[in-house]
């Protein structure tokens, strides 16, 4: 497990309500969790059982109605509106089931997308040499002027995930992300984020999947709101062949943040 012993992620009695007129739901009851920086979880549960609001949460996309997350030892909830923009921007990445890309723009531009929003101002010349980089790293060298519609699902979420690593994140969090993809390709989609893992990245990936979520290190099943269980993998699946043609992903992402 690569971790340093320090926890990224700390939720502590997190809850979240929803009011709609007269009516509470009770989305999450009470999670207190830790995440060490490094560590790769699959966050598990049926369909109501609190893991997508969770996850909404975690990427600071929605504030709980009490407790308190800290993300890299800054207190979240407490935020401003901007705040929680910069923190999404500069420590998240983000990457989802139905890949998110702009139709008719490129690979390139799909990946240097959230580079225009962010605070340090970069030449063209820059921008396309950080988006070329990583795209290699994820395994799409030479498809850089391909649109989505060019692609396979597998390679479109290549993009998402270089898209997702372009700020250097902090943690990054998949919702379902092999949710529309064969079997073939989720565990290639598998091995990037283990190579990733292997490198220091710390990956929170939401799965109604248990064969998905053997390729992470730690499964964390939640039910009713409530953490039912906190347990690491016991057999754990490795996409080898994958983790083999991945290029030194440390390499390439040093060199985009530069």
């Amino acid at each position: 497990m690569n971790t340093n012993g320090a926890a990224v992620v700390q939720l502590i009695d997190v809850q979240k309500t929803y009011r709609t007129g007269e009516m509470e739901v009770r989305a999450v009851r009470g999670v207190s969790l830790e995440i060490q920086r490094g560590e790769f979880v699959a966050l598990m549960g049926s369909s109501g059982s609190g893991k997508s609001t969770l996850m909404n949460m975690l990427g600071a996309l929605d504030r709980p109605t009490a407790g308190r997350y800290l993300l890299d030892g800054v207190d979240v909830s407490k935020l401003s509106r901007d705040e929680l923009a910069d923190i999404r921007n500069g420590k998240l990445g983000f990457v989802f089931q139905s890949f998110n890309l702009l139709p008719r723009t490129t690979a390139r531009e799909n990946v240097e997308l959230p580079l225009l929003y962010g605070k340090h101002q970069l030449t063209n010349r820059q921008l396309r040499e950080k988006a070329d980089r990583i795209l290699s790293a994820v395994g799409l060298e030479g498809r850089e002027e391909h649109t989505p519609s060019q692609l396979s699902g597998g390679q479109q979420q290549r993009v998402a995930i270089g898209r997702a690593l372009i700020n250097d994140p902090e943690v990054l969090l998949a919702d379902e992300p092999t949710g529309n993809l064969d079997s073939r390709t989720s565990v290639e989609i598998m091995g990037i984020f283990q190579a990733l893992n292997e490198r220091g990245m710390t990956i929170v990936m939401v799965t109604h999947e248990p064969d998905i979520a053997s390729y992470a290190q730690r499964n964390v099943v939640m039910r009713d709101g409530l953490v039912k269980s906190d347990l690491p993998v016991a057999r754990r699946l490795l996409a080898t062949t994958e983790l083999e043609k991945i290029a030194p992903l440390e390499e390439e992402l040093a060199g985009a943040k530069e």
